[in-house]
């Protein structure tokens, strides 16, 4: 199994759609380079973002090759590989491998409820079918399931699980779950809510999967350098900078705000998909004001 280092602030990359609702691959590729030009530290494809829920399989792989060789080991790519049903997580984990994806990020399965052995029971059955380093995804406020930290704890015995992203947004699991990473030195923890990367780094977590990160990627990058330079001052001037983009989520879907604040910065990544791309002019109006507010700060 290759060895790569879960950290800093990986972009779950928006996936660009044309008007008829098509993957734009060429604003693809210009949206990986202006992710690495501004110091992210790895691209997740078609993550919460990317809407990995509304792609099929043909076009997650087309994503994905589309983004391996464009990347070309310049940083890490992850793959979102989570479906429902344990069989096509591992036929999308085995898909991602053979393109080329350097590290897995698995999503609780969703729409029915699982007991925590299912879900123990579901990782393991991908961590022994897939030869690849594995992070755990935790988001129970979209797919109703929760991993719990003894079942995270349980999961250890794998080596190729090498981390949790938690997106939870409660700050206590958060800890919980840096509590379990105490138990294995490689395991790592990434916070997956962006208001938490600065607390989850000084607790010892790693980095985090920063949705913020498509609209102000030098901003969210910086969190993560500022930090490990020791410039805790900075750090928390960065952290502090994304509250008034995070205050428009009021508005309507996280991702669609975001993937909306991106076109209005110029860049054509396009709606998402229907019916989940609608966001009222009271909305839209906030949101554009907080982009002109931080564009006079400089935040990019």
């Amino acid at each position: 199994m290759k060895h790569v280092d879960i950290k800093g602030i990986i972009v779950p990359i928006c996936t660009p759609f044309n008007a008829d609702e098509t993957v734009n691959h060429e604003v693809l590729k210009q949206e990986g380079e202006r992710m690495i030009a501004n110091g992210i530290h790895g691209i997740f494809c078609f993550g919460t973002n990317g809407e990995g829920y509304i792609l099929n399989g043909k076009e997650k792989r087309e994503i994905l090759e589309t983004m391996v060789k464009s990347v070309n080991h310049r940083v890490p790519v992850y793959a979102g590989t989570g479906c429902v049903s344990t069989a096509e997580t591992i036929e999308q984990s085995l898909m991602a491998k053979e393109v080329g994806a350097d590290v897995l990020s698995i999503i609780t399965p969703s729409f029915a409820k699982a007991s925590q052995d299912e879900l123990y029971e579901h990782y393991a059955a991908v961590a022994k079918a897939v030869d690849m380093p594995i992070l755990l995804y935790n988001i129970p406020a979209r797919t109703g399931n929760a991993l719990e930290p003894a079942t995270v704890e349980r999961l250890l015995e794998f080596e190729n699980i090498i981390g949790i992203k938690d997106s939870s947004g409660v700050w206590d699991n958060i800890l919980a779950y840096l509590e379990v990473a105490k138990k294995r030195e490689d395991f790592t923890v990434l916070s997956g809510n962006d208001s938490l990367i600065l607390n989850c780094l000084k607790h010892g977590g790693t980095g985090a999967i920063a949705g913020c990160a498509n609209v102000y990627p030098r901003t969210l990058s910086s969190i993560y350098d500022y930090f490990k330079a020791g410039d805790l001052e900075n750090a928390q001037k960065a952290q502090d900078s994304i509250v008034t983009l995070r205050g428009v989520f009021k508005y309507g879907n996280p991702n669609t705000v975001v993937k909306k604040a991106v076109n209005l910065l110029g860049y054509p990544v396009g709606d998402c998909r229907r019916p989940f791309n609608g966001l009222c002019e009271e909305g839209v109006e906030a949101l554009k004001a907080v982009l002109e507010e931080n564009k006079a700060l400089g935040m990019h």
